[in-house]
């Protein structure tokens, strides 16, 4: 075999059920590459959370091609044909992203390689259904999640069963002079240090996303249901930033579930609902496919004018986990230590920025975007738009969330809670989520002092909720 082949890693940092990687390995002696691309990137560029997990990424994904992923920092379009011509490559694939910066791109480079007599390979592996596919009957996309997924994604072909990884590679001999970086050189790492903190809870590779499959679908789908509200509880995935950074493909957890509620007793509706938050992934992609600019303009044009509020004290308050308000800053901070946050506190701690502080939704998208390693474009930014009742089939601006019931709904024992908050964790729960109204002596007792150990609330729930009420009806109303 005396063809060259390039595969340009990008959001499938895997071997295994990654279709364009095989057609790689069938077409010659295999170039891998990965190009750290944020010229291009512009405001999508991967915030410090993600590139943290990038950089384990692609330490894990080297050690797995024995050492022969090559590396580079610079424009695509320019890299890549570059490369065909160092290697004289027939062959560059690549799996399909969705981003809108992505995807004039990719368009440019594979106009420019086949003018070029190169061969461009671009197939779907980060996806279950690609946005193009899942239309209503009129043609038009769904702008509604449940039609979207019932009528929709159920109606459509079943996902693709995954693939194996290719059973051995014929490697390219890699040249000197080709502009290939250490990982050191691409400078994912931040200089700041809080990455370190991430480090404990994650196994950043292909195994380790097989892996936190394995032990979710074992002790955390049966009871999903109802148990992914509770953030003391294991019914979470986790799986997120695997799929995110394609060490896991959609498919492989699609089909995970296949046949478990026969084989192993687990409830139908516990599947079906674990089901449909892959799907709402999907829809996410959908909105931004259909909607470029959905990070930073609202789909629901009136709320271009809304009467949000400018304010770096409580905006800081809210990032640093510090409003006095127990549950959002359980979350927060589980943000910050873990670079991860509990579904149901991702909707508590964005509707108290949106709602109770009147703050823009795109100023916390924004520091999401910095923070989470599960960072995604299309889920971050329809997710914001959701809460802040200005998306497509969005919670209504006027459903906010009370912050102290949802946590005694949702950690009745303040697990959570005395978690990620340790200085209020001899409080009762009576009080826990609700310091404020504790007694002196309860709280002399837990050793807390408000607005010394603990902060008071940086503002009143109540009256903020009023506040906000006022503020949608006058824009209705306009």
């Amino acid at each position: 075999m005396t063809s060259v082949a390039i595969h340009w890693f990008r959001q499938d940092l895997r071997l295994a059920d990654n279709p364009a990687l095989s057609k790689a390995v069938e077409a010659g002696r295999l170039l891998p590459i990965y190009i750290l691309d944020d010229d291009t990137a512009g405001e999508a560029r991967m915030g410090g959370a993600s590139r943290w997990w990038l950089h384990r990424s692609l330490e894990a994904l080297d050690r797995q091609l024995g050492g022969k992923l090559r590396l580079y920092r610079g424009k695509a379009e320019e890299i890549l044909p570059q490369l065909v011509k160092i290697y004289d490559a027939q062959t560059v694939s690549w799996t399909r992203c969705y981003e809108p910066w992505r995807i004039k791109r990719d368009k440019t480079i594979s106009s420019r390689l086949e003018l070029a007599g190169c061969r461009t390979i671009r197939l779907n592996g980060s996806l279950l259904w690609e946005p193009w596919s899942i239309k209503k009957q009129d043609g038009t996309p769904y702008k509604v999640f449940t039609p979207f997924y019932r009528k929709g994604c159920l109606q459509a072909p079943a996902p693709a069963m995954p693939m194996a990884a290719p059973h051995s590679i014929a490697f390219c001999a890699a040249k000197a002079n080709d502009g290939a970086l250490s990982l050191g050189d691409l400078g994912l790492l931040s200089k700041i240090g809080w990455h370190d903190t991430l480090e404990p809870y994650w196994e950043v590779s292909e195994k380790g996303g097989a892996d936190c499959l394995a032990q979710f679908i074992d002790g955390g789908l049966d009871g999903y249901k109802t148990g992914r509200d509770f953030p003391s509880l294991a019914h979470i995935s986790r799986l997120s930033p695997y799929l995110h950074f394609g060490q896991l493909s959609p498919n492989q957890v699609w089909h995970a579930t296949e046949r478990l509620a026969e084989d192993q007793g687990v409830p139908a509706a516990d599947i079906d609902h674990f089901r449909s938050e892959l799907a709402w992934r999907e829809f996410s992609y959908s909105l931004l496919y259909y909607n470029p600019d959905l990070p930073s303009v609202p789909i629901q044009a009136k709320f271009a004018d809304f009467e949000w509020q400018s304010d770096e004290a409580l905006l800081k308050a809210w990032q640093s986990g510090l409003t006095g308000v127990p549950i959002v800053d359980a979350g927060m901070r589980e943000l910050w230590q873990t670079g991860y946050m509990h579904n149901r506190v991702r909707m508590i701690v964005a509707s108290f920025l949106i709602k109770n502080l009147r703050i823009d939704w795109r100023q916390g998208e924004a520091w999401f975007w910095d923070t989470l390693v599960d960072a995604d474009l299309a889920n971050n930014a329809a997710s914001w738009q959701w809460v802040a009742g200005c998306g497509a089939d969005a919670a209504p601006f006027f459903r906010i969330f009370n912050p102290v019931l949802q946590a005694e709904k949702f950690d009745p024992e303040g697990i959570y809670i005395r978690t990620f908050v340790p200085e209020l964790a001899k409080l009762p729960n009576k009080y826990l989520a609700r310091p404020w109204e504790a007694p002196s002596s309860t709280l002399q007792e837990a050793g807390v002092t408000p607005g010394e150990s603990y902060p008071n609330p940086v503002v009143d729930l109540k009256h903020s909720r009023e506040m906000a009420l006022e503020a949608y009806k006058r824009l209705s109303e306009g």
